[in-house]
This record gives C-alpha cells, structure tokens and sequence, in this order.
C-alpha cells in the first residue's frame, strides 16, 4: 500500500465536514503520489507560489467546489502567509503519525500531539485505540486524554483519580502487581503520580502504591492535619468512599491491617483514652483497644451506662463493627446491668407487691443478662470481657437472682396458699381470656411456647408492635406450683379440676390425660377446638392453615424450642440462642396465623427458667435430700409424694394450698437452690417457686386494618446558606423518639448540582429512643470534590435521600439551599 493510501480515509473524513482542506507536507513525501489519492469531487492545487491566485479561486471562482490545497517546504509564518486566515478557518492538516491518530481520536485541543509521541506503544495497539475512542470526548484535553488512557490500561470505563486510585489499591492488597506494572510499561505512571501529588498531596521522588498506601493511613492516623494549602480533603473525602464502598472495602481492610503493623498504631494508641477514639475506625485496633477500656471501664464502674449507650451507638458506623458488634451489645448490656443493680433494692411490701415490681422492673437485669450473654456467646473469636463477663455473672447470680429468691422466698413462707389478689392465676387462662370470646361469637387461638417466661415475652411484645399493623398487649398471671411442664400446660386447657394421676407422671383435666397434643386437642374438642403442633401448622399450605383456622373455634398451638434446648444437660448453656430463635419463631406464627385470618392471638407459657450460663457454686445445692413416706417424683426444683417430711431447706404445700384436686404434696426448693441430682443440667431450671419461673406471660395480639408503622422524622437544620470553604457542616435532628411504632430511618446524605454529585456521601441512621431532644441530633460533614470547582458561585443542593425498598435507587427525602462561594486553587485536572 503506498503512503498516499493511508491518509485518504483521514482526507475523506475531513472532506465530511470542510469544503477546502489544508495539507502541510514540509518533508514533500507525499508529493509523489498525490495525484494517486482519488478523492471524487475534490481537486488538488499545489501551492507553488501562487497563494493569491488559490485564494481568489477559492473564494470568488469556485466558492462552492472542494479542493485539496497541498503545501510542501515550510511555510512562511505570520503575515507572510496570504492563507494564513483560510487555514486558520479550516484548519490545517498533516500526515505525521501524531498528528493522524489525534485526528482520528477527533481531539483539537492543544497538546494532543505530544501525548500520542509520548505514548506511542499504546497508540499502536488498534484494539486499545478503539476502546479508548469509546471513552473520549470531543472536548478532552491533553489530561482528560491521558486520564482515559489510563482507564483504558487498567481495564476499566472510570477515568476519574479516585477510580484509578481504587483499582490499584484493590490489586495492591491481594499482592499484585501486573496493573501499576502495565501503567510503567505505557508511560502513565508518571501521570498518575502527578495527579496524586496535586490532588492529594502525596508527593516524593520515588513514589509507589506501598508507600502511597502507607502515607494515606498515616495521614489518617494523624485525622489528615496539614499545613498544605486546601488541606488534605480530597484524600481523606477518597478515602472514606473507598473504606465505605463494597467494591473496595475488603480491600481497604486488608491495607489498613498492614499499614497498622507497619506504624506500630496500637502501640501509638496505647496510652490514648478510648474517650479520645470514639470519632476514629481506620484502624482494627481502634476497636480492639475501645472494647478493651471500655469492657475494663463497666468493670470498674467509672463510666455511665449513659456515656457506654453513647460510645457504642458512635461505633455502629465504623467499617469494622460487623466483627464486634456482639461485642459492644454485650458492654452495653453489662454497663446498663451493673446500673440496675446498683440502684435495686429488693423492699417488698407484700407477697402482691413483689409480683407487680418483678413485672414491671425488675424483670429488665434478667432480660439484660440474657442479652450480655447471648451477645458474648455468639461472638466468634476468643472474648476479651473475661473480667466484665466474671463480674457479671458473680454480681447476676449472688445480688440479683440469689436475693431477689431469698427476699421474695420469706414473702412465700408467709403465704397460707398459693394465690394471688393482683394476677389471674394461671388455671384461669381459658376462662378469664380465651371463654369471653368465644362466648361472643369470636374465634380465638393461643400460641404457647414451652418456657417462655415474662422477660422474653416483654420483648416478644416490642417485636410484634414493630410489625405494621400488629398490636400486642403484655399481662401476667400467677404460674402454678410446681412450675413445670406437665401442670403448666393443663393448667391453661378449659377445665374445671386438675390433679396428678396416682403415680404423679401425668396431670389430668378433668380426669383426662393432658400430656401430649393429642390429649389437649380431645379436651378442646369440648368447646369447638382442637390443638396443633407449631413446626406442623407451619408445615400447611397457607389454604391449609385457612381451613384449620375455619373448622375451629378455639385453636392452641404448641411451641417447644426454649424447654427443648434448656432441659437437655447437652445444650442447656444453648438456652438463650433458643430464645433468640423462639422469638422470631412467634412472629412469623403470628404472621402466619393473621394470613389465615385470626385476628384474636394470644401467647403465653407453661412455666418460666432460672439460668446462669456459670456452673453453680455447691452453697446453691441443698446439702439435704427429701424425706417422706411416699416420693413419687424429685426433681432439682420440686417434689411430688404423700407424707413428705417437713425440711427447712422446702417448702412444703398441700393440694388445697396449690388449688389443686388430690392428696399429693409438694415440696419446692427454697429460693434458687436445687436438689442434688445424678445427671442432667442445673444451669437451666424450671419447677420451683421463684418469680423468674412463676410470673407467666399473657400476650394478646390483634391485627389492626390500617398502618400504623412509619419512620422517623428527620429535619435539616443549615447554620448557613453558603458554603465557602472546602467543607460544610450540615446539622440534624431527629424530632421525635424511636419506638415500636415510629422506626429507624436511614438516610443518605450528598450536595448536588442538579444531578451531579460534589461530594462524598454519608449514611445515617436515625434510631435515638432518647426522649431527651439533646440525644437525637446528629451532623453531616460534606467535602466537597474537585468537580464543585464547576459551579463556584451557583445553588446547591443539600439532600437526604432514602432507599427505596426491593430496590436499587433513592428517593429524596429532605433537602436544603446553598450557594457555592468560595476560591479553587487546583492546578491539576484528572
């Protein structure tokens, strides 16, 4: 092919646009074969000087025809030019390499030229020009150009400094090389480096991702303090949507662990006070060292359990927090437990006035316990709150539940029976709750879970609210003694007589057998109703459940997960996981059972638990075993038999005490203690006479026809309507308390002109229970990018935007007016 043949297709695409094209040949290679272009319609004129005469053809002769004015030599500059306004009209063309592949990237901007010199291997690749010409602009400059050729080298459609910067840091952490390696092998390393060092300030002679990488987290370390002009802002607003954005977050973890062993940070932190690390999560061991002095902290008890909600609320936003959440619920709970106790004084005035206090107060440091220790044993790691967790489990089992029985154990022995003038007693719970409505022509059905006790129904309760259009209401009733399984379940039945079979294994209603599903379901036939097993009414098809509910007047289903776990010696110390389970188990038994169309739920237990994930110290053992002349059954809390002998360490209760047929007597354990038994557990123990295993729950749960669950409301509250620095600080407030009914709202926030983001974007959640106005408000810190030099002196809008559910896009939520004022200095364009 002859040189003249490679530069028609340029030509032609030239003759598109322009009726007269300017062709400077200096060196006249081309001379030769002009006359061989072949372009059709076009004639070629060789300046030979006759510039005059060509410009009068042009112009006046044939002012319409297409020519090719061909020039070789060097031209005269400046008014010895006669064409020099024509070619400045039309442009002027040349077939040096550079000069064909700028005109074939359709570019005019000045410097153009000199970057594809600079870079011919890139250039000769044909398949990295067409993707680069994919990316390009007519309006790109020599920067944009090299910024895109970067994109193009790395493999990616992103130009901009904080994605380049973020394919390279990703490679960086799995230890590659091959990118940055591909950018030095095409020039543009270079490039990079300088747009590094005007943006983000990182500047050396000898630069590398290494040693960029540790500079970034040593700035960050430092909270990016600098006496730069502008600051360090640009990389600490790059940084934080690095760290926060899923396609480099576990990259950014992988180099932030390295570069904290590469500056030694925790020994840098080791004498900071975890007050003065609460804004800070670059690093792991900043978490490490704040769940370390603040654990350390509840232990001593020289911090609020306020200042411990607040410190953990603050750590909810770190990136690391998915590692130590358990963590932090578990120190929160302690420091709020220790605080309870402090201030609880065990006074009751009557056998009545303990059973109200329990279910209104007291019932909170069991329900906290629970919740440090669920949290502790399902941290995956070894527990650092080895002295926290001592401290609890001594001060929950020696202040709480061994006083709380030994104080509440002398309100008992004053009792002549087992009543009480304020709760139902549980052998009421078909009459007083579950026969008004079907006497009134309603169905009903009653969800009992085996060992639920009061605490874990208080928060049952909380959880049902928070489901749109579900109600739930929290009673009490006085549990039946011996508070084990068996009775406990005959007890809620319609009945009018219960008493133990002769043997005392199984407990009769109304002289029939209650002890399995089957036997409940014959006794509910009596009133229209049946029971079922709640793993099989899940098990039905949602027309299934429909039917069961229609055919029945009163329907119970039987849940087991709690007693399940908490009974078997095995898994005992599983209890609270089981709890966990169980309460999501109940409501999405409730949901199911509203889909079947009930509309009156009520759950309930058969009995509570006492358990302490610490195996028992001895003194908690009676030293005595039980006397009498006809045992039938010892558990660890009770005893069933005929003549029993009467033992300080008992109490001892007739069936007439106990409001129940027969001769049996019972004798229970006084307070927590447990009967010395081979086998089985003794953390988890149900059966005697301590509020944790006799306050039963009521929970009735009705399902409204309206919502009635909505977010939070959050206001923007500008200190100013301008922004004239390269940050602003937006204030909010959340205007109201979060509650069961009034949910978390989460929230993204950003500075926009018209769709075009100019800063980085933070999310926040809104979740403050506070009723205090003081607790509920929060800010934003907007930096602004490099593109908000753009629109220096125009609006701008500050939004709060939320995600729209199932799907991938926002909707604004709240906004505010600003205008942009304020100097640039950036001499640097990527």
């Amino acid at each position: 092919m002859s040189q003249v043949a490679t530069v028609r297709p340029h030509l032609e695409r030239r003759f598109d646009t322009f009726r007269v094209v300017f062709w400077h040949d200096p060196e006249g290679q081309y001379a030769a074969d002009l006359d061989s272009l072949d372009l059709p319609g076009v004639e070629i004129i060789r300046v030979s000087n006759d510039e005059y005469a060509i410009k009068n053809r042009l112009l006046h002769d044939e002012p319409t025809s297409k020519f090719l004015v061909y020039r070789s030599g060097i031209v005269p500059s400046g008014v010895g030019n006669w064409l020099l306004d024509l070619e400045l009209a039309y442009g002027v063309f040349t077939a040096d390499r550079a000069s064909l592949v700028s005109q074939d990237l359709g570019l005019a901007a000045e410097g153009i030229e000199e970057v594809v010199q600079a870079h011919e291997k890139f250039f000769n690749a044909t398949k990295r020009v067409q993707s680069l010409k994919a990316l390009l602009n007519q309006n790109d400059d020599a920067a944009r150009l090299r910024a895109k050729m970067t994109a193009v080298v790395l493999g990616q459609a992103e130009h901009t400094l904080l994605e380049i910067t973020r394919t390279l840091l990703v490679e960086n952490a799995k230890g590659r090389t091959a990118k940055y390696d591909a950018l030095v092998d095409h020039g543009l390393d270079d490039f990079y480096w300088t747009g590094v060092a005007s943006i983000y300030g990182y500047k050396t002679t000898s630069p590398s991702i290494d040693d960029f990488v540790l500079w970034i987290f040593r700035r960050a370390s430092e909270g990016f303090a600098s006496e730069r002009p502008g600051g360090l802002q640009n990389v600490q607003r790059d940084l934080a949507s690095l760290r926060n954005d899923r396609r480099s977050q576990e990259a950014l973890t992988t180099l932030a662990k390295r570069a904290a062993r590469d500056l030694d940070y925790a020994s840098a932190i080791e004498d900071v006070s975890f007050r003065d690390l609460v804004s800070v999560d670059f690093f792991e061991e900043t978490e490490k060292k704040i769940i370390h002095d603040l654990a350390q902290a509840v232990t001593d008890q020289t911090v609020t359990s306020r200042e411990v909600s607040e410190v953990v609320r603050a750590r909810q936003s770190s990136v690391w927090i998915d590692e130590y959440k358990q963590l932090y619920t578990a120190i929160a709970s302690a420091a709020e437990l220790l605080s309870e106790l402090a201030a609880i004084y065990f006074t009751m005035s009557s056998f009545d006035d303990a059973l109200d206090r329990y279910r209104r107060d007291w019932f909170r440091v069991d329900q906290l316990y629970r919740h440090f220790t669920f949290a502790l044993r399902t941290y995956e790691g070894p527990s650092p709150l080895g002295p926290l967790r001592e401290k609890v489990e001594k001060l929950y089992t020696n202040a709480f539940v061994y006083e709380l029985g030994r104080t509440w154990q002398k309100k008992v022995d004053e009792s002549s029976e087992w009543s009480s003038s304020l709760l139902r007693p549980q052998t009421a719970f078909y009459r007083e709750y579950v026969d008004p409505l079907v006497r009134d022509g309603k169905k009903a059905v009653v969800i009992v879970s085996d060992a639920l006790r009061y605490e874990v129904a208080e928060e049952l309760r909380a959880r049902i609210r928070q489901e749109d259009r579900f109600d739930a209401s929290l009673d009490a009733m006085l549990g039946v003694l011996p508070s084990y399984t068996q009775l406990g379940m005959a007890a809620l039945l319609p009945h009018r007589t219960l008493k133990h079979s002769p043997d005392a294994k199984t407990v009769l209603a109304d002289d029939q057998p209650t002890n399995n599903t089957a036997f409940r379901s014959k006794i509910l036939e009596t009133v229209g109703g049946a029971a079922i097993q709640a793993e099989d009414f899940k098990a039905l098809t949602q027309d299934e459940r429909r039917g069961i509910y229609k055919a029945n007047r009163v329907l119970y289903v039987y849940h087991n997960r709690i007693d399940a776990t908490g009974d078997k010696p095995g898994t005992e110390r599983q209890v609270f996981e089981a709890v966990s389970d169980t309460l999501r188990d109940i409501v999405d038994l409730v949901k199911k059972l509203a889909n079947a169309n009930a509309t009156n739920v009520f759950i309930t237990a058969d009995h509570g638990f006492l358990f302490q994930d610490d195996a028992l110290a001895d003194s908690f053992f009676l030293s005595t075993q039980p006397q009498g002349d006809d045992i039938k059954v010892t558990n660890r809390r009770y005893v069933l038999g005929h003549g029993l002998k009467v033992d300080y360490a008992f109490t001892t209760f007739n069936s007439v005490q106990l409001k129940l047929d027969g001769d049996l007597e019972v004798q229970i354990p006084k307070s927590i203690h447990r009967l010395k038994l081979a086998g089985g557990g003794s953390r988890f123990v149900h059966g005697g006479a301590t509020l944790q295993e006799v306050v039963i729950p009521v929970l009735a749960v009705n399902k409204k026809r309206k919502s009635d669950t909505r977010l939070v409301n959050v206001e923007v509250w500008p200190e100013s309507d301008k922004i004239t620095t390269g940050q602003v600080v937006v204030r909010l407030f959340q205007s109201e308390p979060v509650s069961e009914k009034v949910q978390p709202r989460k929230v993204r926030a950003g500075l926009y002109v018209g769709e075009t983001l100019i800063s980085n974007q933070v999310e926040l959640t809104f979740d403050q229970e506070s009723t205090d106005k003081r607790d509920r408000y929060q800010n934003a810190q907007m930096l602004l990018t490099q593109d908000a030099n753009d629109y220096n002196n125009r609006a701008v809008e500050f939004r709060l935007e939320e995600h729209i559910p199932n799907t991938n896009q926002w909707r604004v939520y709240q906004k505010a007016m600003y205008t942009l004022k304020r100097s640039f200095a950036s001499d640097f364009d990527f």
